[in-house]
């Protein structure tokens, strides 16, 4: 195979945010072994005047994931971030306007692999949230397991995200007078094993707890579809059935997170590596679904509400598709 390497005379713009996302999904893959191995030379050699105080302070903040996190603007506004916005491009597109007298749940589609778009879009201050939802906080909830990774679960909270327990979901649509989001990739990471280039099959048709905690809260539902988040990487084949696949499937279950064994590009080649692809992503914000709060929701409510949020998020990828290059043939798969 011939290896395509990168000009030479790439601008540095252009290079600063080959490394901006490089180091993103370093930190993704990588920070969280890094710290806990920290924490664990600290503990080993009895740095106790440190890990000591940490694990103690640690205790008692157990549970700030699932009461609002603890966010920096100072972190968000790095300019890092600014660089992996522009990578992709990653846009953030409103099709309506919101009411900030309510609270919200983003229902995000497709995970992709590593939810690009959700980041650049909610997690960092270079997005045009801000601009385009004024009044209102973003929270991205995220899996549980990454908060129990010690110092690492201090950096994550600062960019914003929030765990996806049930409490943290409730704790943030519980706010008085609304202006809140909840962002919920809703295919969560059995999604991600089929982020492949060009497929949109979405894990949706049970994932219905969301449904129900927007009607105990009265939080209307929103779709929301990021185009481009699959094209980012490709993966090794792996088909319903294949060795790989069940192997994928079984460690998802015994460890609630997936691994999708992907590539992409390189830091000075384009022919194989961890670096995403540049490819631009709009993330297309859809119309609210008003939900009447119901203390205790029947099954049939559940049912018709779910039903109409797959038809609302059908219907904006359909609306939208023919702007981002998807063929007319193409269509959404709900499993």
């Amino acid at each position: 195979m011939k290896v395509e390497f990168a000009p030479l005379n790439i601008p540095l713009e252009r290079r600063l945010q080959t490394a901006a996302v490089f180091q993103w999904v370093l930190s993704f893959l990588l920070l969280a072994e890094v710290c806990i191995g920290i924490l664990l030379l600290l503990i080993l050699y009895n740095y106790w005047f440190l890990y000591i105080p940490y694990l103690t302070w640690l205790y008692f903040d157990w549970r700030t994931p699932e009461q609002g996190g603890r966010r920096s603007d100072w972190v968000r506004s790095w300019t890092v971030w600014k660089y992996f916005k522009d990578y992709f491009p990653i846009h953030l597109i409103k099709t309506k306007d919101l009411d900030p007298s309510h609270n919200y749940i983003f229902g995000f589609h497709p995970h992709g692999v590593l939810v690009a778009g959700a980041f650049g879009n909610f997690c960092t201050n270079y997005s045009d949230f801000k601009k385009l939802f004024s009044g209102f906080t973003a929270y991205l909830h995220v899996l549980p397991i990454w908060f129990r990774c010690p110092l690492f679960r201090e950096y994550l909270m600062s960019s914003g995200p929030v765990s996806v327990s049930k409490r943290s979901v409730s704790h943030v649509l519980s706010k008085e007078g609304g202006g809140n989001i909840s962002i919920i990739v809703l295919g969560g990471a059995e999604e991600s094993l089929d982020a492949h280039p060009g497929k949109f099959t979405l894990f949706i048709r049970q994932r219905k707890g969301f449904v129900k905690i927007a009607l105990t809260h009265g939080a209307y539902l929103v779709p929301v579809f990021s185009f481009g988040e699959n094209e980012l990487f490709k993966q090794v084949s792996n088909p319903e059935g294949s060795l790989l696949r069940t192997v994928q499937d079984k460690l998802q279950k015994i460890m609630g997170f997936a691994l999708p064994l992907f590539h992409a590009r390189g830091i000075f080649q384009y022919n194989f590596g961890l670096v995403p692809y540049r490819k631009p992503i709009h993330t297309v914000v859809g119309h609210p679904i008003p939900v009447q709060q119901t203390q205790n929701p029947t099954p049939e409510q559940i049912e018709e509400l779910h039903q109409t949020y797959m038809e609302e998020l059908r219907k904006l990828f359909e609306e939208h598709k023919g702007k981002y290059g998807i063929p007319e043939d193409v269509t959404l798969i709900f499993r």
